[in-house]
């Protein structure tokens, strides 16, 4: 339990929030005339934890990733990312081009190369231009500081509509942390094990499993919870490192603060991706209560929202209940029609059987707005539930996506 004389500030800065974090950010050649490429780097060697995309086609650099975080027994004191070029189904030239960057970066900040991790965002299947990688990483290393945290989120957004940071002060009895983050994604949103790309960085000192495991527990609960449109991508990374500098150590009376603290970066930039979602007009919020399991209330609560018939009906701010009813019945989850219940807003439109059409007029209001909040029981008198967060299907989403490349 979080005690009342803890308290949690937003704050300015992102990334380079925490003590003893610095970024820096480029326009190598990868995009035209635009910043591709940003480097996070920590003072000192920093507690490092990852947790990667569930796709089977998984992009070279987290095969780099792996091995590093493993050989340097999850120690790192820097990350690479470019944005333009994902570096996926690129063979051995594209995991020996993401080492190329790994060595790189290591020796622009004199650090040992397993104590390095990169990560690539962008087209599928297009050859890494490592010569404009390797110096766009020697020009940035020159240019790291605690003020370029907003040049760096922006240097990582590929169809995102602007720059997604956050950072969070954690005031507690034994003293102060903090807790920054960027992340980037708008389309390909569905990420089953993190997001497209999160990079989190904290002051407070923990060791690498504790940090692990933290990041697991705080991930499930918000990336692991968005959905713009089903689509896990080959490149899916949440990237998290501690270097201690606040001279605040996570102690298992300090455990609870930090875990609230990261959850409250980790939720506001998991809905800023929704909200920023390719096309997207509304943040959306899927609740599912009245589930036997937690399994199934999440199960249930991401079919809605990833069914086109409900993000269209959402789009168009029509109170179809029945959409959300009949997906429900197919998520394969334990579900009892005869209790079910649907509420969009703040009414209720469907339940026991009998609906309201009269009430219809007054959710579609509450449809028009930019959040929307949808409530589904599945009517099994159990008491679990979970919330997806996603967004509505419009127009705009074909568009950038049929033009992606031409």
């Amino acid at each position: 339990m979080i005690k009342s004389d803890t308290t949690f500030t937003q704050t300015n800065g992102g990334i380079t929030a925490p003590n003893g974090f610095r970024a820096a950010a480029v326009s190598c050649g990868i995009k035209s005339d635009a910043l591709d490429l940003a480097l996070i780097v920590s003072d000192t060697p920093a507690s490092a934890a990852a947790m990667f995309t569930t796709n089977r086609t998984v992009a070279a650099p987290i095969a780099v990733c792996r091995e590093h975080l493993k050989s340097s027994s999850g120690i790192a004191r820097a990350i690479a990312v470019n944005s333009g070029c994902a570096n996926a189904c690129t063979g051995e030239t594209g995991l020996t081009n993401a080492q190329l960057m790994s060595r790189v970066l290591a020796s622009a900040i004199n650090c040992p190369t397993e104590q390095t991790l990169v990560a690539s965002t962008g087209v599928i299947g297009m050859p890494l231009e490592v010569s404009k990688i390797e110096s766009g990483i020697i020009t940035a290393a020159r240019n790291l500081d605690r003020q370029s945290n907003q040049e760096a989120a922006r240097a990582i957004m590929t169809t995102d509509p602007w720059p997604k940071e956050t950072a969070v002060r954690v005031d507690t009895p034994a003293g102060s942390f903090t807790i920054g983050g960027m992340v980037k994604g708008s389309g390909m949103i569905e990420p089953m094990m993190a997001t497209m790309l999160a990079f989190l960085t904290t002051d407070a000192s923990i060791d690498s499993l504790q940090l692990r495991r933290a990041l697991s527990s705080v991930t499930d609960e918000t990336f692991n919870s968005i959905s713009v449109d089903g689509e896990p991508s080959t490149n899916d990374s949440v990237f998290l490192l501690a270097n201690g500098s606040s001279g605040i150590s996570v102690s298992n009376a300090i455990y609870p603060f930090f875990i609230n603290g990261l959850r409250l970066v980790c939720e506001k930039l998991a809905k800023e991706i929704v909200r920023g979602g390719e096309g997207a007009t509304k943040l959306v919020s899927i609740r599912v209560t009245g589930a036997n399991t937690g399994h199934d209330a999440k199960r249930a609560a991401r079919a809605i929202a990833n069914s086109l018939l409900v993000k269209t009906a959402l789009h168009g701010a029509d109170p179809n209940w029945g959409r959300f009813i009949a997906v429900a019945g197919r998520a394969g989850v334990t579900f009892e029609p005869s209790r079910a219940k649907v509420g969009i807003g703040p009414v209720v439109l469907y339940e026991n059987e009998t609906a309201w059409p009269d009430r219809e007029i007054e959710a579609s209001k509450h449809m028009n707005g930019d959040e929307v909040d949808v409530v589904v029981d599945l009517g099994t008198m159990g008491d679990e539930e979970a919330t997806i967060w996603t967004c509505d299907l419009s127009a705009e989403y074909i568009r950038i996506n049929a033009d992606y490349r031409t």
